[in-house]
């Protein structure tokens, strides 16, 4: 018996060499039984389903792309890969759920990197770290954020919205896709640098902000352009400036914050790919690979531009350095607005409730099946239905699914 714990491969070198095993040979036996055994796992993987994981509700940016790359991803790997939703405090639920997951290749978090670089500097206690915690692998899209408004609002451009803003101080809802967020920072930080002030009202996802801001509860807001850009196209909502730092291929005539007189405004909707801390590197290198021959196919390219969406190539070293950067950034933007966000949240919703006590209860989620290979797209319903008419229309027009069902959930 090899009473060190490096089992027969030890035992059988020492025996074969009729050497004794020191310390420092063991070692390097133990190492190099971890190298042999890691390359035939990464070669192994993967030998069974993978699970993607969304910290969001069904019907945002990540879900959207998780679902298109998910069914790809299983075609070019030859396993099932399953999109599983689990929401709650800004996507730090599923988040926490994948940095304690088994660090083998098989379950992975897509999502927002902005709001997980952002969560360590808006909640009070977060369980894991975005850094320490993930391993890296691709940068899936950008999306930019779209600054809507709902076509009641008088306002035709940013200078004109700022007017209003200034002139009735807290008077515009302005829905939030989750409290800290991405799309909730760009709020902040557009306030912050135009001297206003906005109702933060919080959702427990973009589709359900959305639902509000066509209903006319909330009165503007940023979000990400790929979940956002149909309803301003169907007239449903109105664009007053794009994220991004220059104009983009798919709306060309939406000008940009920036130049809309705030110069360096660049914000988006990061989508990305991370693994448990501890995935094999192999593992990481293949999925990035995967991944990133998907992207670059005519039909994922054609679907993500359409959608106002655009790979950013980079390498998983690179995304990595990414995610650092955005925690640095996101930081900074939170420490100087001095915003508390349990308390803007608590704040938001009484004001909402009492301006609008039925709202809550004319709200059901509803969810859009494209039936395209077990894809779907999800909207929701309220107030009449032409949310979720217009919910399917996206899954047959953006992504050409066959056809839509609606299924109440």
């Amino acid at each position: 018996m090899e009473k060190n714990g490096f089992g027969s491969i030890g035992a059988a070198v020492g025996a074969d060499s009729k050497l004794p095993l020191n310390r420092a040979t063991r070692l390097v036996v133990a190492l190099l039984f971890f190298v042999v055994h890691s390359v035939a796992f990464a070669q192994a993987w993967p030998s069974k389903p993978i699970k993607i994981i969304v910290p969001y509700p069904p019907g945002g940016t990540s879900d959207i792309l998780a679902r298109s790359v998910g069914q790809k991803l299983s075609g070019m790997l030859g396993q099932p890969v399953v999109v599983e939703n689990k929401p709650g405090a800004t996507g730090n639920i599923g988040a926490d759920f994948v940095a304690k997951s088994t660090p083998d290749g098989y379950t992975v978090l897509l999502a927002d990197i902005g709001s997980l670089a952002i969560a360590p500097s808006v909640a009070t206690s977060l369980p894991f770290d975005p850094v320490k915690d993930f391993a890296p692998v691709v940068m899936v899209a950008y999306s930019p954020h779209l600054l809507v408004v709902h076509p009641s609002v008088p306002a035709k451009d940013v200078k004109e919205l700022v007017a209003l803003s200034k002139a009735k101080p807290d008077s515009m809802n302005f829905a939030v896709s989750g409290l800290g967020g991405a799309n909730h920072l760009a709020g902040i930080e557009f306030a912050q640098r135009a001297g206003i002030k906005w109702t933060y009202i919080p959702y427990k996802g973009g589709s359900q902000a959305l639902t509000d801001m066509v209903g006319g509860q909330a009165q503007v807001m940023f979000n990400g352009m790929l979940a956002t850009y149909p309803f301003v196209k169907d007239g449903k909502l109105r664009a007053l400036a794009i994220s991004s730092a220059n104009r983009f291929v798919a709306a060309p005539d939406i000008p940009t914050v920036a130049e809309s007189g705030f110069s360096g405004f660049e914000t988006g909707s990061w989508q990305g790919i991370v693994a448990p801390a501890g995935t094999p590197p192999d593992v990481v290198r293949r999925m990035h690979a995967t991944v990133m021959a998907i992207l670059a196919t005519p039909e994922m390219k054609e679907r993500l531009d359409k959608a106002g969406a655009e790979v950013r190539a980079m390498s998983s070293d690179q995304f990595g350095a990414f995610i650092r950067s955005e925690k640095e950034r996101w930081a900074k933007v939170v420490k100087e607005s001095g915003a508390k966000f349990d308390e803007a949240g608590r704040a938001g919703r009484k004001r909402f409730a009492a301006r609008t006590p039925s709202a809550t209860n004319a709200i059901s989620t509803t969810a859009c099946a494209a039936m395209n290979g077990g894809s779907f797209c999800w909207g929701a319903s309220a107030f009449n239905g032409s949310i979720l008419r217009n919910a399917c229309t996206t899954a047959t027009k953006t992504f050409k699914y066959s056809a839509a069902i609606a299924v109440a959930t």
